[in-house]
């Protein structure tokens, strides 16, 4: 990181009125050393403070310029890709980047120095472009063909034409966690309006680009209870919250007042102020009665995980044990903070148990059965990706990425399984 060779704090203020001065034309910094910010081969000189009173101001403003020429090295490519490298290679974290398309040089790369776009791609300073996801676990891909129709419909909506037809695209993203060898983790993608300048307008992009990086993340599955509270940044409007752009200021701002307010997550609500969802995930509830509340998708993102959950719930309401019916449309609040249980449905949390809302404690305070039974049956469907029988549930899966209905019996003779099973996982 950039850093000072001496704290702001205990160097000496700079006069900023005309009164500390005689003639208030210029003055040089009463520094009597070189300040230098020094950090990647970057250092700044000695600067000159020149105080300007403006005809139509009381107060003078300050215009700072450089005196010298600073000490910015230029780099040769092979330079930067090797400081880019050395850098990467002193940052932590739990995540790995081991692979990377780009259609920009059309291949693959497993160095994450490489792991870069261009600045003049509108994505990046225009915020034109889209994405998706899809997990990784046991080296298979999770619903890839759910997300990758999804990102085709969000780049139809926000008018970026796809570089290559939905085959080409998912042979790609195939191709780029096979050569990753990744096991545990997340693929991302994403479509772009493309390279070409700085313009508002995406007419001069020479082509729309395709990127995607396969991220490998050990961290542990967590299905502890969180803390939620009521989200205060404005949601974003329908035809832009319905589809998965890169835009992601709002969410962003909604996760760190959740973190301020030592919560999990912030829960935004409609402009009627329904439930709508989290800032990247879906939320769900069920009743007292049973009922599997979730609110509907006209104003919110259609989650992948989400659909699939109400997949599992049509088969859970045939038994009538865990659920007597299902209803999509608006929630209350109210309802929401009355419910028995509250959940997290996305492709990062799987299904995860919301256990206070605000300062209202949902249910018992713990994760419930359908909770933990959604868990059970995503998380194992994710493992094995073939038909399966386990005892307790059998699950006709779809092969890899088939676009086949996921079909899930509960066994009722087994039905003391799965309430050992909900006892496990809560342990």
């Amino acid at each position: 990181m950039t850093s000072l060779s001496t704290p702001i704090s205990q160097n000496q203020r700079l006069p900023t009125k005309l009164s500390d001065h005689v003639d208030g034309s210029c003055v040089v910094s009463q520094f009597s050393q070189k300040l230098l910010f020094a950090g990647h081969g970057l250092q700044l000189p000695l600067r000159k403070i020149r105080i300007v009173r403006s005809s139509d101001q009381a107060q003078p403003f300050v215009v700072d310029s450089i005196t010298q020429t600073t000490d910015v090295p230029v780099l040769s490519c092979p330079e930067a890709i090797e400081r880019m490298r050395s850098n990467r290679t002193n940052q932590t974290s739990n995540q790995q980047y081991l692979a990377m398309y780009s259609s920009i040089f059309g291949g693959i790369s497993t160095d994450p120095a490489a792991m870069v776009i261009p600045m003049d791609d509108h994505m990046v300073h225009r915020g034109h472009g889209v994405f998706d996801t899809a997990a990784i676990m046991d080296g298979h891909l999770y619903e890839l063909d759910q997300h990758l129709d999804r990102i085709i419909k969000s780049a139809s909506v926000a008018k970026i034409k796809l570089p290559y037809d939905r085959q080409s695209l998912r042979r790609i993203l195939v191709q780029t966690v096979s050569t990753s060898k990744c096991r545990k983790g997340s693929l991302r993608y994403w479509l772009s309006a493309g390279v070409g300048d700085f313009q508002l307008s995406p007419s001069g992009c020479h082509q729309s680009a395709f990127y995607a990086i396969v991220i490998q993340d050990e961290s542990p599955f967590v299905s502890k209870g969180v803390k939620a509270v009521t989200s205060s940044i404005p949601i974003k409007p329908p035809q832009f919250a319905t589809m998965k752009s890169v835009n992601y200021l709002p969410n962003v701002l909604s996760k760190m007042e959740a973190e301020e307010n030592d919560a999990y997550v912030a829960i935004w609500l409609d402009g009627d102020g329904f439930i709508a969802e989290g800032p990247n995930m879906n939320v769900a509830f069920v009743t007292k009665e049973k009922e599997l509340l979730m609110p509907q998708f006209d104003k919110i993102l259609s989650g992948c995980t989400a659909k699939r959950v109400l997949t599992l719930a049509e088969a859970l309401v045939g038994e009538g044990k865990l659920l007597s019916a299902i209803r999509q449309g608006n929630v209350t609040v109210e309802e929401g903070k009355k419910a028995e249980e509250m959940m997290l449905i996305g492709s990062g949390v799987l299904v995860r148990s919301v256990v206070q809302w605000d300062e209202q404690v949902i249910g018992n305070g713990k994760s419930s059965y359908f909770i933990c039974y959604a868990i059970a049956v995503i998380f194992f469907t994710i493992i094995y990706m073939k038909l399966f029988h386990l005892g307790w549930f059998l699950i006709n899966v779809e092969l890899g990425c088939s676009r086949k209905k996921t079909r899930c019996v509960l066994k009722k003779e087994n039905y003391n399984e799965i309430i050992r099973l909900h006892k496990t996982i809560k342990d």
